[in-house]
């Protein structure tokens, strides 16, 4: 048996009450990845990153979301959020709270949406991510039955983060999770969503999620992804963004966790004014292995991109960064801005990275560039002198590259959890904001 049709055997545990159109779509989406199979290193969009460790796995599905309340507790992140919790990509009401939704803002499981036939949902969900886009995009649309449906009215503006908490479980066989997640921002609606991937340290699950974010005119969206499972989970993901005229679409792309990780990121900026920003930070270490592919489609005039992604890869662990800006033939008068710059801890890390720019209109504004590099010795020395030890001064050094990234954070609770992962756990007689804005200076001394 194929590693397709060993995958595609679970979905006879699909529920038989599924409306037409949702059985249509996973008909589809089983038919093309079994035509596809999984990607291989001979696939030039997965050159650098081998799925073998997933395409082997026998991977059961959940079929509950108990979860250790104390575990809870110390992963989920210290925000004041509306919150929504999965476990193994099964929806938790106990953890979940969705109490004081303002009007105009729905946020529900997907599950409660496709069993209520939503004729909202069944027109937005796939739209943007379809099953020809990956294999594993196609292995989602076949297995979706769970996630998260962000509905905001016109003019509606949340007043808290909407909390997406996807837990991972350790136990006996590892589980697999297919997460749907749907935004749908109206005109001149304004939220923050945050996706969290965490969990038990032990885990060594498989998760394949897909979102959609579609924002309507003057729409606004702050995205923060913060991915932090155990060091043997496998995470798949893809973000894909529609843009319509004077939105704005901010990405917060963080990776400090995962086994293997790969992440596609797609926006297509479709009119006038439309804005969006990608901001990512990778930290990986042991074997850690992350792939970051991408994409800026501006399709139309007068439209304007700006990616900043860093990694940070310590021991001998491997990043892939391949970021593409392409523009259309009569998207004039765009801005496009893309840089990629690397810190290598160990002479064992790799990174592979690959900026792009496809152009085919001449009025432009477009740069890109890719640095890789090693902490300065002489910037550490002058730390030392300062009367910092050598294995902090290398922190905060390796803690002030990433500060560029940082500083557009908005969510302190999501700040935290990451300079925690890159610094460590600083003394209390120290002043992080003091000591990462001293290690700057030395830096451009």
């Amino acid at each position: 048996m194929s590693a397709p049709e060993r995958f595609l055997e679970r979905l006879t545990a699909r529920r038989a009450e599924d409306p037409s159109w949702v059985a249509a779509r996973r008909q589809a989406g089983a038919a093309r990845f079994e035509a596809l199979g999984f990607p291989t290193r001979r696939d030039e969009e997965w050159k650098y990153t081998d799925v073998r460790r997933i395409a082997e796995g026998d991977f059961a599905l959940a079929t509950d979301a108990g979860y250790d309340a104390e575990g809870f507790e110390v992963q989920r992140l210290e925000l004041d959020a509306y919150r929504l919790v999965l476990v193994d990509g099964v929806f938790s009401a106990e953890l979940s709270r969705l109490e004081g939704l303002p009007a105009g803002v729905v946020v529900e499981p997907l599950s409660q949406a496709l069993a209520d036939n939503h004729e909202a949902v069944g027109g937005s969900l796939g739209r943007l991510a379809g099953v020809d886009f990956s294999p594993f995009t196609a292995l989602n649309t076949a297995f979706a039955d769970e996630g998260v449906v962000v509905r905001l009215s016109p003019g509606t503006v949340v007043d808290k983060p909407i909390y997406v908490l996807m837990l991972s479980r350790a136990g006996g066989q590892p589980v697999m999770s297919h997460p749907r997640v749907l935004i749908e921002a109206g005109a001149r609606s304004e939220a923050t969503v945050v996706e969290h991937y965490t969990g038990e340290p032990e885990a060594a699950n498989f998760t394949n999620v897909v979102t959609e974010v579609l924002l309507e005119r003057s729409a606004i969206v702050d995205h923060y992804k913060l991915q932090e499972t155990g060091s043997s989970d496998m995470h798949v993901a893809s973000i894909h963004v529609e843009q319509a005229r004077d939105s704005r679409f901010a990405s917060f792309n963080l990776h400090l966790g995962g086994a293997l990780v790969r992440n596609d990121l797609v926006a297509d900026l479709n009119a006038e004014g439309a804005e969006t920003t990608y901001n990512g930070l990778f930290f990986v270490q042991g074997r850690q292995h992350v792939d970051n592919h991408t994409l800026v489609n501006h399709n139309a005039p007068r439209t304007f991109s700006n990616e900043n992604y860093k990694g940070i890869l310590d021991e001998r662990s491997h990043g892939v960064f391949n970021g593409k800006v392409f523009v259309k033939k009569d998207a004039q008068q765009i801005e496009a801005y893309q840089n990629n710059a690397n810190l290598l801890l160990s002479d064992r890390a790799e990174i592979d990275t690959k900026p792009e720019l496809v152009i085919y209109a001449d009025d432009v504004k477009c740069s890109h560039g890719a640095t890789t590099g090693q902490l300065d010795e002489e910037a550490v020395y002058a730390l030392r002198t300062r009367g910092i030890d050598e294995p902090m001064a290398r922190a905060l050094l390796t803690l002030a590259f990433a500060g560029e990234v940082m500083e557009r954070v908005k969510l302190n609770a999501v700040a935290e959890r990451v300079e925690r992962a890159v610094a460590g756990r600083l003394p209390e007689r120290f002043n992080l904001a003091d000591l990462v804005e001293t290690a700057e200076a030395v830096q451009e001394s």
